[in-house]
């Protein structure tokens, strides 16, 4: 009867513990009720784990030398990736990456990794349909809420461009980091969460890309050797061979040890770093913009930081701001524009006798007073001048730069702009680049436009239009002729006549190239080829025609028999060498990595007969893995049905494993408009393989429905390509990677495959053209229900996801913990939600979780454990309505 008693009080007990906890923070540990977000000092926003993987020399070298706090934006946790790990995938595969990541960055000194929770759904190297899956407004949110709860000084990001093999989520990761730089000092962008959340504008310092353009020299003195391709580019290198914290060991080998740490990626066998200082090279940063005064002379580690965390030498004091602004980018000679120079005194301290000085050659002219007197703390003082652009001044891009002077030292800073001829012609820009283009000038970084040459692919012997783009700078109605002067090999539209093309207005000429000689290269072998475009007498430009392979594939008189094996007449077409290396290592040889192929269709299929040299057979994955094909041996077939698709998702990419665990072969599409296992997505699939003994390779041979392709083929332009995956590793890593239409990040650029032509073949008749909407697997682990980032969201205020915070009543958060036999159980008060709770012990091992769905009120939630003692209860709590709160309690004995 006693321990009955007891058993029946339990409850009232711990509700009376849990109101006395909500008083007494000894109990219960609410940090992120009661303190605010951290307070970070850089922030690097990346895409997936890993991607800031090589600046983490950099990050450590700014934490050891100045206690630089740095921290992470990761805006999803890369569940799309492949894992050389084990089966995990999805949600779970992004706990394991977001393990890795936060174990690798730590060794740079960084504690805080932000989780975005967006969908990492497959490789892309489109920046649109990136935006697609992650929805711009609401990310764009999440990380401007991000850099108001963290106020970093200084912003690194990735890439902005569609550059040739860059990953879409990662351009659209930095240029999500450009705009929030922007957007997260205007008080009228997101005004809910300085009216709600009780945030403030936050104006980053300075904003740096990643990477640089130019050749970039290895040893001690890279930065100093370092040229940009372009001179106005402000380029710093930071030397990753300075010796490190650890006695005996460079900033390069940390930084190799942390990207070791990225074992799902493969990462884990990374060869080790050189010893020799002169073979090691420097991290790159590129500065997109900056509100303070920096040192023109500085680099090395120091000089990214100058005027944003450490004072520049002989400098304006630490908080001071300058910028300036020219009211237009691109400028005809002899034409003017107006340059404010706005400069701000540092909050505890005025800037006395200010001035501001432009430094422009002697033959540019410059109006206006640069005196703007004592600026007191916290105040801004704006100077205004007219420079007017010399009439002899040449194309090309000018630094404007702006030499401060005050009673409390000098300072520097700087625009660019650009001269442009009256008249210019370029090849029309691919849509993927238009886009970025028209981005970039919305959104205030004109300079970032031109970041990617002009290319247009044509098949080997085939020809194509070729657009022309006329603008027409200056003042007055122009008229003139464009005139091409094709590349050897190449003929020609000669001249292109354009009349009355109005001032600042565009318009497009339609031409004509063709290539006559079908024996010039294609793809990586030297496959682009730049020519001339030139407006009579006024400006040319030289782009470039990228050539990739033709075929034609002919009708099979009868259906070749699936069987892996190429019988004689099977197979009439042209054979197809696909053992060109387009990333990864070189193959040794021959027979360690080459293939060839044949193809034929009948009765609506295309039959596909390859056969691969190869000496070792990479991992032999068992039949339910069948995915991430890139991680040991397999074969891609990739299909844009009409040869215009932007980026796969209007294509069809079946991969193919020439074997098993259980000795068969196996197939799934990939990264197309439709993934998942082959009998889901291919109804109607055929394949066969034949695996050598002993090993020299395989055959594989396939019959694929075309009604599985997404949209009816143009059967004069299908895009097609094969490629070969090469493994000659047991740890599911990749070594080489082999196809048909080589060239960098090929496998998503369908404007890239080669052109087929198939021979006599019409699409049935109500087949529809377009293709269906793109299956994309939006499928992403939330912050609330990872232990690691609901600890760090209770320790500092970031919130969870990026999301806004759930305060007073509108939050669940967890009270009470006590243990009984194996089995926690959590006491939570507050709102209607789901909460996720997790139990650890001592050193943070997770020992069991549970997902609730709460009312309002009280509720004891039992989780069962294994593994350990358990030491803490942690809660990742989400309202109906999206808000999310942390909560952690020490467990009770």
């Amino acid at each position: 009867m006693k321990r009955a008693w007891l058993t029946g009080l339990l409850p009232v007990a711990a509700a009376l513990v849990a109101l006395v906890a909500m008083e007494d923070p000894a109990t219960a540990v609410d940090e992120q009720a009661a303190r605010p977000a951290v307070d970070l000092d850089a922030l690097f926003v990346g895409a997936h784990p890993d991607d800031e993987a090589f600046a983490l020399s950099t990050f450590g070298q700014w934490h050891a030398d100045h206690q630089v706090r740095a921290g992470v934006v990761t805006i999803t946790r890369g569940e799309g990736g492949g894992n050389a790990a084990g089966p995990e995938e999805g949600p779970e595969l992004g706990r394991l990456r977001e393990a890795e990541e936060r174990r690798a960055v730590a060794r740079a000194g960084i504690t805080e990794v932000l989780n975005l929770d967006e969908a990492d759904f497959y490789y892309t190297v489109s920046s649109p349909l990136t935006e697609q899956g992650w929805q711009h407004k609401d990310v764009l949110g999440k990380l401007v809420r991000a850099i108001r709860q963290t106020r970093p000084e200084l912003v690194v990001t990735m890439d902005p461009a569609p550059t040739p093999g860059n990953h879409g989520n990662h351009q659209y990761a930095a240029r999500l980091a450009i705009e929030a730089y922007r957007v997260a000092a205007d008080p009228a962008a997101y005004p809910e969460q300085l009216r709600e959340e009780g945030l403030r504008p936050w104006a980053v310092k300075r904003l740096l890309t990643g990477g640089a353009r130019g050749q970039q020299p290895a040893g001690p003195d890279c930065a100093a050797k370092f040229t940009p391709a372009e001179v106005t580019d402000r380029v710093y290198g930071v030397w990753d061979g300075r010796p490190s914290t650890v006695a005996g060991r460079s900033w390069a080998q940390e930084e190799r040890s942390a990207q070791r740490e990225y074992v799902t990626q493969g990462w884990a066998g990374f060869p080790d770093v050189p010893t020799d200082p002169k073979l090691i090279g420097c991290d790159w940063f590129t500065q997109v913009a900056s509100r303070v005064p920096f040192s023109p002379t500085a680099n090395g580690p120091d000089g990214p930081l100058h005027g944003a965390l450490i004072p520049a030498p002989g400098g304006l004091p630490l908080g001071t701001g300058a910028e300036v602004e020219a009211g237009k980018f691109s400028l005809v000679a002899g034409t003017q524009v107006p340059v404010k120079v706005t400069v701000t005194a540092p909050e505890n301290r005025a800037l006395t006798r200010v001035s501001a000085k432009l430094g422009l050659p002697a033959d540019w002219q410059v109006t206006g007073s640069g005196r703007l007197g004592t600026v007191l703390p916290g105040r801004s003082a704006t100077a205004e001048f007219t420079v007017t652009v010399p009439s002899a001044a040449k194309p090309g891009r000018v630094r404007i730069p702006v030499e401060l002077g005050s009673g409390n030292g000098t300072g520097y800073t700087e625009t660019v702009i650009a001269v442009v001829p009256e008249l210019t012609a370029e090849q029309q820009p691919l849509p993927q680049v238009a886009q970025f283009r028209d981005w970039a000038q919305r959104s205030g970084v004109p300079a970032l436009a031109d970041l990617v040459p002009p290319v247009l692919t044509l098949p080997s012997g085939g020809d194509r239009e070729l657009p022309v783009l006329v603008r027409n700078n200056a003042s007055a109605t122009r008229s003139g002729t464009v005139t091409i002067t094709p590349p050897t090999g190449f003929s020609a539209t000669a001249s292109l006549p354009f009349t009355g093309l109005a001032a600042g207005a565009s318009t497009t000429l339609s031409g004509k190239v063709t290539n006559t000689d079908a024996g010039l290269r294609t793809g990586m072998q030297g496959g682009d080829y730049r020519y001339t475009l030139a407006v009579t007498g006024v400006s040319s430009s030289t782009p470039a025609l990228e050539l990739v392979p033709r075929t034609t594939i002919p009708k099979a008189a009868t259906a070749p028999a699936v069987d892996g094996v190429v019988a004689p007449g099977e197979y009439a077409g042209p054979e197809l060498d696909i053992s060109t290396r387009w990333e990864g290592e070189e193959c040794a040889a021959a027979a360690d990595c080459s293939a060839k192929a044949k193809l034929a269709w009948h009765n609506d299929t295309l039959y596909a007969a390859v056969t691969v040299t190869d000496d070792k057979l990479g991992s032999v994955l068992a039949a339910a893995d069948c995915k991430r094909h890139w991680r040991t041996d397999a074969l891609e077939l990739a299909i844009d049905p009409r040869g215009k698709s932007e980026n796969t998702s209007t294509t069809l990419k079946l991969a193919v494993f020439p074997t098993t665990t259980e000795g068969k072969p196996c197939a799934a599409r990939d990264a197309d408009n439709f993934q998942g296992p082959a009998a889901e997505t291919v109804p109607g699939l055929k394949i066969a393989s034949k695996v050598s003994s002993p090993y020299t390779g395989y055959t594989i041979e396939l019959a694929l429905p075309l009604a599985a392709v997404p949209g009816a083929l143009d059967p004069a332009k299908v895009g097609l390509n094969l490629f070969v995956y090469d493994s000659d590793t047991q740890d599911k890593t990749g070594q080489t990677r082999i196809g048909w239409s080589t060239w960098g990040g090929v496998q998503g650029d369908p404007y890239r495959w080669g052109q087929a032509t198939f021979d006599g073949y019409t699409p049935p008749s109500g087949r529809p053209v377009e293709p269906p909407p793109a299956k994309l697997p939006l499928i992403a682990l939330s912050s609330v229900d990872s232990a690691q980032s609901v600890a760090q969201s209770a320790r500092t205020g970031i919130s969870l996801g990026g999301k806004p915070i759930a305060s007073g009543r509108e939050a669940a958060r967890v009270r009470s913990a006590r243990t009984h036999g194996d089995t926690v159980t959590a006491g939570v008060l507050g709102a209607r939600g789901t909460a996720h709770v997790f139990v650890l012990d001592k050193d943070g091992k997770l020992l069991g979780r549970k997902t609730v769905e709460l009312s309002r009120g009280w509720r004891e939630v039992p989780v069962a454990v294994t593994g350990g003692r358990p030491a803490e209860v942690l809660l990742g709590f989400e309202t109906p309505d999206g808000k999310v709160a942390a909560s952690r309690v020490r467990v009770g004995w």
